[in-house]
């Protein structure tokens, strides 16, 4: 049996809450997806930054864990810490936030019939009690989902190169560029598991051919394109 991944959309807006479950000696590989997640991992809360590569999750015993994925641009404000200041690292949470919090926010997800609704429970009670994401930096991320280049993105949005630059590190954890990278392999990747062609996935999500779909697959996850569909078939939602 491999692993069982599912996730629905969250009352929280443009986040997903997930649970995966997996069997001993499996290993689930992290691709960057410009998201960052709250994440409940051997009765630990902690907090997954931008990745900028593949980071593969080795694990030996198995089990079930679960998160809230945040929308490009949106964690920041509720976590109260610029997205460049997590970028490839897994944290505590108690690294962000009181302990005493930390500490009772543990116990209820520990205590939660369903750790993920507990999680979703926390983003939500924490969302209303602070500042909204930055909405230029929101409307950024959308046209770049979209395939908008990243200067026609920023003429849109009224910022110059270098003030898109500064406030996507804080939004994003890394520039427009990348960004823009990531969003389009995930594009490609959505084309390829649903079972469109490789070549016709790469032009599709705005590469300029296979090829170059290809090295990006190599730069940003670290695998080839019929290795990922192979690892992900092996997955269950």
């Amino acid at each position: 049996m491999g692993d069982r991944y599912e996730e629905r959309a969250s009352r929280l807006d443009g986040a997903k809450v997930w649970t995966l479950t997996v069997p001993p000696g499996s290993a689930h590989p992290v691709l960057p997806d410009g998201c960052m997640d709250l994440l409940w991992i051997g009765g630990r809360l902690l907090v997954a930054g931008p990745d900028t590569r593949a980071e593969p999750a080795s694990v030996s015993d198995g089990g079930s864990f679960a998160g809230i994925r945040f929308a490009p641009g949106t964690a920041p404000a509720l976590l109260g810490v610029p997205a460049h200041e997590l970028r490839d690292r897994r944290i505590a949470l108690a690294g962000l936030w009181p302990d005493a919090e930390v500490r009772e926010l543990t116990e209820r997800v520990a205590e939660a019939a369903e750790p993920a609704a507990a999680l979703e429970e926390i983003a939500l009670r924490r969302a209303a009690g602070t500042a909204p994401p930055d909405p230029v930096m929101t409307y950024v991320a959308a046209q770049l989902d979209r395939g908008r280049s990243v200067a026609d993105t920023a003429r849109a949005a009224g910022l110059g190169a270098r003030q898109l630059h500064r406030r996507s590190l804080a939004a994003f954890g890394y520039g427009p560029k990348t960004l823009a990278r990531v969003l389009r392999l995930q594009r490609a990747l959505a084309l390829v598991r649903s079972g469109t062609p490789y070549a016709d996935a790469a032009l599709a999500a705005g590469c300029a051919d296979q090829a170059h779909l290809a090295r990006e697959m190599r730069e940003l996850a670290g695998t080839t394109l019929t290795g990922y569909l192979a690892a992900s078939q092996g997955a269950v939602s």
